[in-house]
């Protein structure tokens, strides 16, 4: 087997600004980045324990790596293996799973994400769920089966479960209630409205929410935000992406998530203190210690 530690992705980077924004100011009170893709380079590119150091340097004390294939599953496992400041989700991406399933590799794949899911620090299954956005009618047939392949995965593994919600809002919801949610669900980069957000929290769900809920177009994403009980808000980067403004476009980190956070205090009228500590404590809560 490939050494995952060698594996890496790079960005397309296009006409766009690849250098990385200056260091914000540092939190008040540590927080962690709940969901990134630090296996994939962009611009210059980071290694994993600068990463990790710039990080720290600014009160993010922890990141959650999460996988989308096999190969960046392994290498989330690895990095939380090697780092006591990553633990690691792994899976198969729904837009993913129907090419595994045209090569006739849908269950194999999802065996060797139940492998790695018994690794102590990989504390959960994501990202998983449904994409109705990049995959037309045929691959949902194949959404569908890894998707319900991962909620059991997460459920024997008892570990949390990170969900991709693409334009699938209302199969989401239904998909967790028919089949039943794991404990610990987590919708990453939520992209929904303020009257799902209240359905998620009244089931138990923690939203997550990423960089997004700073663009100007994003006016659903606060409406959410606001809506939704302080102990199920989570905060992440989805790190290359969604860069927060005012830095949009250029590359993403987990050093960049006071940035979020600051905005989000401010939408929610609280002191940036007692926000990081309710986004610290709603982490430990879902994917257990770092330090253990």
């Amino acid at each position: 087997m490939t050494d995952p530690s060698n594996y890496v992705r790079q960005r397309e980077k296009g006409s766009r600004d690849v250098s990385y924004p200056p260091a914000p100011e540092p939190l008040p009170v540590p927080v962690y980045d709940n969901h990134c893709h630090l296996e994939i380079e962009d611009g210059k590119g980071l290694a994993l324990a600068d990463h990790l150091d710039r990080a720290a340097a600014v009160g993010v004390v922890g990141v959650v790596q999460a996988g989308g294939d096999i190969e960046s599953s392994r290498w989330s496992a690895w990095a939380a293996a090697s780092h006591p400041r990553v633990l690691a989700a792994v899976a198969i991406h729904p837009n993913e799973a129907p090419a595994y399933a045209e090569q006739g590799m849908l269950d194999e794949a999802i065996a060797v994400i139940d492998e790695l899911a018994a690794q102590p620090r990989v504390r959960a299954i994501g990202e998983t769920g449904l994409d109705f956005f990049r995959t037309g009618e045929e691959g949902l047939p194949a959404q569908y089966e890894s998707f319900e392949a991962h909620i059991a995965l997460a459920k024997k593994h008892d570990i949390a479960m990170q969900i991709h919600d693409r334009d699938a809002h209302d199969a989401v919801l239904d998909t967790l209630e028919r089949v039943g949610a794991p404990e610990r669900t987590v919708f990453h980069c939520f992209s929904g409205d303020a009257d799902m957000a209240r359905i998620a929290a009244d089931r138990g769900y923690w939203l997550s929410f990423a960089g997004n809920v700073t663009f100007k177009n994003a006016q659903n994403l606060r409406d959410a935000l606001a809506v939704t009980p302080r102990e199920r808000i989570l905060v992440e980067t989805d790190a290359p992406f969604l860069t927060p403004t005012p830095l949009r476009g250029r590359p993403n980190a987990p050093y960049l998530v006071p940035v979020t956070v600051r905005f989000m205090a401010a939408e929610l009228g609280m002191p940036i203190d007692e926000l990081c500590a309710q986004l610290a404590a709603n982490t430990l809560e879902v994917y257990g210690s770092f330090t253990s």
